[in-house]
């Protein structure tokens, strides 16, 4: 099952996906990560994806890692008396503390930090955008706006606030229990909603304490305001394109997407650029132009991973949806202009004896056109820097430790293999010469480099390289 393509696929299942059968094609067709949106999904439906994708990774013998998405605070207006309100543009509309039934002037809005937090020329923005107040007057119990973008309100509409930093945790009460439940059932990366500051990721991985890595959805202009931070503290990142086209002005979530992800690969954390990527395709068996463009920009661009949400969720194809998503990315990856422009963008190493390792076994790798270069890891932290060099050669991590294999799953160009770890370094190098033409990426007499540290099964040891023969 070695992939030809070096970008992973997070496919989303739902309805649409939720039997093995249904998970075991997607695998086939290219997915490397399966994304549980607890949104949707209730604890024993999670747990039965879980225990499906376990049985898929072990019939095929690959590690699949395994993301569930926690669904963070959903802000909305309380209800209407009489249904749904048209409001007019220059109107006055009121949001407040009352609980009674809302009308044409005035809504309740469930949610007392927000009135706390509002200032005057705040933006209130409802139901993803198709309305927009801005507020003229704020106090602790209630909010006076003028109506800017009219629309029509119905009850439980979201609410998103561009201008206004929350003071309330990324992580709900149910966010709580579901990320309790979803680390006793072994998954592999938790992806945190909303996020505004560091202090909301420390949180969840203070909650997690090793047991899942923790992925940051960027979809707030608070986010981007501190994003050096949060990335940082993070173990990666999503641009999710959804929310944050909400808050910010659509015209700047291209250029938004690309500083993410360049900031992100130069601190070496995976990034996953989400949403629409393939949207037609929940009703079409092919996607547009546009789209396919789309999900290449996020491939030159060098992103670790490419996300499909409702296309494979809930969509009628989404087989297709992952196979077409794997055809673009194998298609751009072997384009001339893709190695130039992944060149380009390479950061400088840290000031650290296993970057420096890392950098020069991709130049070694790439001087003496190498077959391969084969981290062994303990922890998947070397595969992880030898994949920030984003080298020409694949790169084969083998470790003895099952959660590393699947969290790097969704790291760029990693191929992942369960070995038990090396006794020497003769051991070292015979087995992994052995490995790699085992798994494909070399034949008898091809060269590969070999990264390792000793002692072996130390993490972060990463002090030594070879040039082996594959026998």
């Amino acid at each position: 099952m070695r992939r030809m393509k070096r970008t992973k696929i997070i496919a989303t299942l739902g309805p649409a996906s939720s039997d093995r059968g249904m998970i075991a094609r997607l695998f086939e067709a290219g997915a490397d990560v399966f994304r549980i949106n607890m949104s949707h999904a209730s604890h024993d439906v999670m747990r039965t994806l879980v225990k499906s994708i376990r049985s898929v990774e072990e019939e095929y013998g690959r590690p699949i890692a395994i993301l569930v998405d926690l669904q963070g605070p959903k802000l909305r207006v309380g209800s209407f008396g009489a249904g749904p309100v048209d409001l007019v543009e220059g109107a006055t509309f009121v949001l407040d503390a009352d609980k009674a039934p809302g009308d044409a002037n005035r809504v309740h809005l469930p949610h007392p930090e927000i009135l706390r937090a509002l200032r005057p020329g705040h933006t209130v923005l409802i139901d993803d955008g198709k309305v927009r107040l801005r507020v003229t007057e704020a106090g602790p119990k209630r909010a006076v706006a003028v109506v800017e973008i009219a629309g029509r309100i119905s009850d439980k509409k979201g609410v998103s606030l561009p201008d206004t930093e929350i003071p309330v945790a990324a992580m709900t009460e149910k966010d709580r229990s579901d990320l309790e439940a979803a680390l006793d059932a072994g998954i592999d990366w938790v992806a945190l909603s909303f996020v505004q500051r560091p202090e909301d990721v420390a949180d969840v991985k203070k909650t997690a304490q090793g047991r899942a890595k923790v992925l940051s959805k960027i979809e707030k202009p608070q986010a981007i305001a501190r994003l050096d931070e949060i990335i940082e503290i993070s173990d990666a990142l999503m641009v999710a394109r959804g929310d944050l086209g909400v808050e910010m002005p659509l015209e700047k979530v291209p250029g938004l997407q690309k500083r993410i992800t360049r900031s992100a690969r130069r601190l070496g954390k995976p990034v996953v650029v989400a949403t629409q990527m393939l949207e037609s395709m929940i009703t079409s068996p092919v996607p547009t132009r546009a789209e396919v463009s789309d999900v290449a920009t996020a491939v030159f661009e060098g992103a670790d991973a490419v996300m499909l949400s409702a296309e494979s969720a809930a969509g009628k194809y989404p087989i297709e949806a992952v196979a077409t998503m794997s055809r673009i990315a194998a298609e751009v990856e072997s384009d001339q202009v893709y190695r130039a422009i992944i060149n380009a963008q390479r950061g400088a190493p840290e000031p650290t004896g296993a970057d420096a390792i890392a950098v020069a076994a991709r130049d070694v790798a790439e001087t003496l056109d190498l077959k391969a270069i084969i981290a062994w890891t303990s922890s998947g932290a070397t595969g992880l820097r030898i994949a920030r060099e984003r080298p020409q050669p694949p790169i084969l991590a083998i470790t003895p430790n099952v959660t590393a294999a699947r969290r790097l799953a969704l790291v760029w160009g990693v191929h992942a293999v369960v070995a038990e770890d090396a006794k020497n370094v003769d051991d070292m190098a015979d087995r992994a010469c052995r490995i790699a033409g085992t798994e494909g990426f070399g034949a008898s007499g091809d060269r590969v480099i070999i990264v390792a540290g000793v002692p072996f099964g130390t993490p972060g040891a990463t002090n030594m390289v070879r040039i082996a023969f594959v026998p």
